[in-house]
């Protein structure tokens, strides 16, 4: 099992979005990004990762399982851009902040601290344990 991170601003879709969508799950869509493509292009049913709020939250709020492997992105006609669907699993017991993800030293090199901005990004099993420690995330 590998281990991500997904960033969503919550105005645009939200952890209580994710989980009105059930077992189902949801297309995590309309990633424009090369990178973040190709890290969902590897992912495998029953990875994990977290579920991030950006904009003014900026916080881990929960965790998620891949539960679709990578397909054509049903929201363009561009047959470049592949995502993945996602369900939840559990909420954050606490949120933990992109603030006590940087004054964490075993975080140091977490990718989320050092580019921020990329919106699908590989988690290290040391760091997923880390910050599920922190949430009080206990799967």
């Amino acid at each position: 099992m590998r281990y991500w991170l997904f960033k969503s601003e919550p105005s645009t879709w939200s952890w209580d979005d994710q989980v009105a969508k059930g077992e189902a799950g949801e297309e995590w869509d309309g990633v424009r990004n090369y990178q973040a493509r190709n890290f969902m292009r590897e992912m495998a049913l029953g990875d994990r990762g977290f579920f991030y709020h950006s904009q003014k939250e900026k916080a881990v709020v929960g965790v998620v399982e891949v539960c679709a492997e990578a397909h054509p992105d049903s929201t363009t006609d561009d047959d470049r851009w592949d995502c993945v669907d996602i369900k939840a699993l559990a909420p954050a017991r606490r949120p933990v902040t992109l603030d006590d993800i940087k004054a964490e030293p075993a975080l140091a090199d977490m990718i989320l601290v050092k580019n921020s901005r990329l919106s699908v990004q590989p988690v290290t099993e040391d760091e997923w344990a880390k910050v599920c420690e922190m949430a009080g995330i206990f799967l």
